[in-house]
């Protein structure tokens, strides 16, 4: 063999490597059982249906990552939950509009081909698609040898949906008089991490010898597509937001219509320890409000009159609480009051 030939995998990209990757993706999907579905995965595209029942479909797309939590996933060496972040930031979106998660796709690119890492990933995203009841359908795996450093990577996840267009939820549907309920969010879900690391370097804190910070950085998101779609389809929800970067306010006012105001008040918010950790660490209020959900990971706007029939579609854990109303006013959003950290 000529040593002097240049070759695809000297380069650092290994086709076969890549190839078992998609071997297993294909055997693992395949495996999911009760579903009517294409096997797409390894081919051009994928295709699949749109639901019969539907008379009027409107297709709502969405995509995100799960920014540089992927620095925690690697600092613990555990990628699963990761997986389940990325499904999670689009179809909580994706139920914003009201639509219901019918498939997704995700990208990956990476520094030299992993398989167990790769493995440990799909298998989140998997769990994800389980979760939010939609189809994995197909994806793209970049070994990019130059672009990130040994070990490096990152991710990337589309999803798709539809929605009856006269149960798509628009800004229109809230009105004056209407609570503002806070469902709680499972932990930091995937936003504000660079803060976070910066924090960590900063005082010099190793989380692998810290158990609570250790489980808390690498809990996975909430996923709240069944709980909010039986909401929708029993007509109990005007409209809602999915609280990521931003915080509570950047996101509630993406809903709020004109000549109409969010009254919240921070005094309800029932913060998890977490965040008083955070807190505790030299992170203002300020900062703690536009950088993390501060325990709320999704907001619901609904009728008062409906307020006792929200509750049993979801569990103990993510029961979702008054913290505010819906008032007329310029301003879309005010805050009221202060955490109660302590």
């Amino acid at each position: 063999m000529n040593k002097n030939l240049f070759t695809y995998k000297k380069s650092g990209v290994n086709i076969k490597a890549a190839d078992k990757f998609v071997k297993f993706i294909s055997n693992t999907s395949s495996k999911e059982k009760g579903r009517k579905k294409f096997n797409n995965i390894g081919g051009f595209g994928s295709i699949s249906n749109i639901p019969r029942n539907i008379k009027n479909p409107k297709i709502v797309a969405c995509t995100d990552g799960v920014g540089t939590k992927i620095e925690i996933a690697n600092m613990i060496k555990k990628y699963d939950t990761i997986g389940i972040d990325l499904v999670a930031m689009s179809v909580n979106d994706l139920i914003v509009q009201g639509a219901k998660p019918l498939f997704f796709l995700d990208y990956i690119s990476i520094n030299k081909i992993e398989l167990p890492k790769l493995k440990s990933i799909l298998k989140g995203i998997l769990k994800g698609c389980q979760m939010s009841d939609c189809d994995l359908v197909g994806g793209e795996t970049a070994e990019m040898p130059g672009t990130y450093e040994k070990g490096k990577f990152d991710i990337a996840g589309f999803a798709v949906g539809v929605v009856e267009e006269k149960k798509i939820l628009h800004k229109n549907k809230i009105k004056n008089g209407d609570l503002i309920l806070a469902v709680p969010s499972s932990g930091l879900h995937s936003n504000g991490y660079s803060l976070i690391r910066h924090l960590l370097r900063g005082k010099k804190i190793n989380i692998n010898k810290n158990k609570f910070l250790k489980t808390e950085l690498i809990r996975p998101t909430k996923i709240y597509v069944k709980e909010v779609l039986k909401l929708i389809d029993k007509k109990l929800l005007n409209s809602c937001a999915n609280i990521t970067g931003g915080g509570l306010e950047d996101n509630i006012k993406r809903i709020i219509p004109d000549n109409h105001c969010a009254e919240i008040d921070l005094r309800e918010v029932r913060l998890l320890e977490i965040f008083k950790w955070l807190r505790k660490n030299n992170i203002k209020d300020e900062e703690m409000l536009k950088t993390f959900n501060c325990g709320v990971g999704f907001c619901l706007i609904i009728n008062k009159k409906n307020l006792k029939k929200i509750s049993k579609y979801f569990s103990r854990t993510f029961e979702p609480y008054v913290i505010g109303k819906i008032s007329k006013g310029p301003k879309k959003v005010k805050l009221h009051g202060k955490f109660n950290w302590f």
